[in-house]
Parts: structure tokens; C-alpha cells; sequence
């Protein structure tokens, strides 16, 4: 692993990032818009702030991993990964530096994200905001981690949509935003313990609660192990030749 060279990948992606204004507005306008929509539905309601915060830990997620999965494999069909990874360049840093360049990405959606809630449209937290903020962007690096690690098992983009129902759409139904973790079934609450979704979506709502911060940092510290432990499967399972 060098660091030089994670860096050369991740100015190398945000250039072509650059270039695609459709797929930046789709990673920082998105969550924006189907936010305020969901304000605007339930505006003369507590709904609002009683799902917002989850939403904010959702949206980044799901993002995340479809721009991540899909333009990872559009590199990879354009054999631009191969030819990287011909070079002396490990899987290692191939996947920090995409994981960097999208970092960043995330980090400027949800500080945008967490500004428009709580600034805009009159979230009520009771934690810091910085910290609400914090966990939207270490959620929205699990999303991209789990982007990449999808695009090591997929041929074509479709195939990388195809990945949603099985890893992303679970972990939505079961993280706490329709029905709260403790009442769910018991065999349902245990799998949601594994999903870091749902810890995520727990930090979130820790932190409209109460000004207490141990327990975001406890989910927080989840939520990055995971993000973690998938860059470096993605890293093992990156193939370096296209079929």
C-alpha cells in the first residue's frame, strides 16, 4: 500500500467526478429533495422530526452505494480498472482512493443534507449538530464501501442494481424507520443487530433525544468498523482482470 498512490486515484476519480454534473447532482441534490418531500408531506405533523433523523442516516446510504457501485463498474467495463490495476497499483489502494474521492463527496452531501434539516427546514435535535453531521458522513462511507465491495461480484451495472434487494433494501426495512428496533419479533430485532444500518439510524435518533453522547460514539464506532472490515473484503475479492 502507498499512500502516494491512493492519492493519485482519488484526484484521478474526482477529476472524472468533475466532469459528470449529473452524477454529483445525484449524489448532493437527491437526498435534498426527497427530504424537503417528505418535510412537505407531513409539515403540520411531528412526523417529520420523528423520522428525519433516520432518513438522514438512509438516504446517504443508498446513494452512496448505487453512484459508487455503478460507476466502479463503469470503470471497470471501460477497462480502465484493469489497466490500473496493470500498473503498479495494489487493490488496496485502488479501493482507499476510490473510497477517499467518494468520502469527500459524502462529507459535502451531508453536511449539505444535515444544514438543510436542521437549518432550513427546522429538524429538532437535542445532541450537537457537528456530531449529527459526523454520523451522516461515516454512514455515507459505508454506503460507498459497500459499493465497491458489490462491484468485486458484478459484471454490468445492472447486476450492481440487482445487489440492492438483497444487501441495501434489508437493511432499510430493518433499521428502525418504520417500526423501532425493540418491537420488532425477536428473530427479526437479532438479524437488524447485524445490519450497520441500523446502528446508524440508532445514532441518529440517540441524538434527537438527548444531549448524551456516549452511545452515537459506541454506534458510530460500529458503523466505521463495518465500513472498514468491507473496503478491505472488497480489497480481497477485487478481480484484476475483467472477464
Amino acid at each position: 500500500m502507498s499512500g502516494r498512490i491512493t492519492l493519485a486515484v482519488a484526484g484521478r476519480v474526482m477529476r472524472q467526478l468533475r466532469r459528470d454534473p449529473r452524477t454529483v447532482a445525484m449524489m448532493l441534490v437527491v437526498p435534498c429533495v426527497l427530504i424537503t418531500l417528505l418535510w412537505w408531506m407531513y409539515r403540520h405533523t411531528p412526523v417529520f422530526d420523528s423520522v428525519g433523523p433516520a432518513l438522514l442516516a438512509v438516504f446517504p446510504f443508498v446513494v452512496m452505494f448505487l453512484v459508487t457501485s455503478v460507476t466502479t463498474l463503469r470503470e471497470r467495463s471501460s477497462g480502465t480498472l484493469e489497466r490500473l490495476l496493470s500498473m503498479p497499483t495494489g487493490k488496496l489502494d485502488l479501493l482507499l482512493g476510490y473510497a477517499l474521492a467518494f468520502g469527500l463527496v459524502a462529507a459535502v452531501q451531508a453536511a449539505v443534507a444535515v444544514g438543510l434539516s436542521v437549518g432550513v427546514l427546522g429538524l429538532d435535535i437535542s445532541g450537537p449538530v457537528w456530531l449529527l453531521a459526523v454520523v451522516a458522513i461515516v454512514d455515507a462511507v459505508l454506503g460507498t464501501a459497500l459499493g465497491l465491495f458489490v462491484s468485486a461480484f458484478a459484471d454490468t451495472e445492472f447486476q450492481a442494481v440487482q445487489f440492492m434487494p438483497a444487501l441495501v433494501i434489508p437493511q432499510f426495512l430493518l433499521c428502525g424507520l418504520f417500526v423501532p428496533r425493540d418491537l420488532l419479533p425477536d428473530t427479526l430485532h437479532a438479524i437488524s443487530d447485524v445490519l450497520p444500518l441500523s446502528w446508524a439510524v440508532d445514532a441518529m435518533q440517540t441524538l434527537t433525544r438527548t444531549s448524551a453522547t456516549a452511545d452515537v460514539w459506541r454506534d458510530l464506532a460500529i458503523v466505521a468498523a463495518y465500513a472498514v472490515a468491507v473496503l478491505a473484503l472488497g480489497a480481497a475479492t477485487l478481480r484484476r482482470r475483467t472477464p
